[in-house]
């Protein structure tokens, strides 16, 4: 094989391994998302009781909002997941809707600090593509969220009514400090399948001389037969 030809050959693998990745995270998050809407549910039920108004029994509004936004923030990664994987824009809504499931996770418990590890777990999910670019667009999402939250309603992201002004700056940075750590670890995951890539390029250069080789030497022995009756 030419190495012109070798190289197209695994630049062509590369991008096959690559799309192979994106697909498998599309159907992950598929089936993440549906499993997160089901324990928002479960979490509005059981963190958030029912509240009474006298004889009239009420569903708490945090039940809504785990039933509609929940519904709202999973369809259409669904959907994406399964009529387009590993289409760039789902991988993009896929980020996006993931820091939203963050962001009603913390308000359902009412800001509860451990909510927020959340956060970081969903960073470390989205890496699985090894595009760094994602996590731009998740910490956009979930820095716009904690910056409105904050300013509207601090309560539901902080857990205290009058937080500093500076907090979700304070919350950004830990999120931008691991996006380094992941950053990182996405561009190595491309150089291992770059060189996973070119390995298999080589092995099939090499299956492809030695079948070349192996009919040539057929060829001579069927060409020196009636010579050797002779």
């Amino acid at each position: 094989m030419a190495p012109d030809a070798q190289a197209q050959r695994a630049e062509s693998l590369f991008q096959e391994l690559r799309r192979a990745r994106h697909v498998k995270g599309d159907r992950m998050f598929a089936v993440l998302m549906g499993a997160q809407w089901a324990f928002a549910i479960v979490l509005a039920l059981t963190v958030s009781p029912y509240a009474w108004d006298g004889k009239v029994r009420a569903f708490h509004p945090h039940l809504y909002a785990a039933v509609l936004m929940g519904g709202g923030i999973a369809v259409l990664p669904i959907l994406l997941s399964v009529l387009r994987p590993g289409w760039a824009v789902t991988r993009h809504v896929v980020a996006a809707s993931q820091m939203l499931w963050s962001a009603l996770f913390i308000h359902l418990t009412g800001g509860r600090i451990e909510t927020h590890f959340h956060v970081f777990g969903s960073l470390a999910f989205i890496a699985f593509y090894c595009e760094w670019q994602l996590l731009l667009t998740a910490t956009v999402v979930v820095a716009g969220d904690h910056l409105l939250r904050g300013v509207f309603y601090p309560e539901s992201v902080y857990g205290i009514v009058n937080p500093e002004w500076w907090r979700f700056l304070e919350h950004a940075g830990w999120v931008a400090f691991e996006n380094i750590v992941l950053a990182w670890s996405c561009l190595n995951g491309l150089t291992e399948l770059r060189e996973t890539a070119a390995r298999q390029t080589q092995v099939e250069a090499l299956r492809a001389t030695d079948e070349v080789h192996s009919a040539t030497l057929e060829m001579l022995m069927r060409e020196l037969e009636p010579a050797a009756a002779k």
